[in-house]
């Protein structure tokens, strides 16, 4: 009986948790706190400092960043370290008193971040 039940357990912890479990924390902790003062929390760029940025904070929910984040879930990545210009972002927050913290990113954070964003892309259409 004591082997059933602990592979039972070795089962369940094969079983992956559902993307939707929790809403995805630690990816819709890191969109609040790191993303959402420019792209909002609906991720459409409706954030306070959404139109204090050149170029301004494109929506994220039309179906080009749809597609783009499904084809290339790296797009996150390179948004957040390899921004187009290097500086957008630091300046934008810079320019208007904004102070984020450093952050050490995981890949797991960038996982959980694309997965976050991706179900609340999925829920806006």
């Amino acid at each position: 009986m004591k082997i059933v039940f602990i592979a039972a357990l070795g089962m369940l912890s094969l079983v992956q948790t559902s993307p939707a479990f929790a809403e995805n924390i630690n990816g819709k902790n890191l969109f609040i706190q790191r993303c959402s003062m420019c792209h909002g929390a609906d991720i459409k760029g409706t954030g306070p400092l959404a139109n204090k940025s050149n170029p301004p904070t494109p929506d994220l929910t039309t179906s080009a960043f749809k597609k783009r984040l499904k084809d290339y879930p790296g797009v996150i990545v390179s948004s957040v370290i390899l921004r187009p210009n290097g500086d957008l972002i630091p300046k934008t927050l810079k320019e208007n008193g904004v102070k984020v913290a450093p952050y050490a990113w995981r890949v797991q954070d960038f996982r959980d971040l694309n997965q976050y964003m991706s179900g609340v892309i999925a829920k806006s259409r």
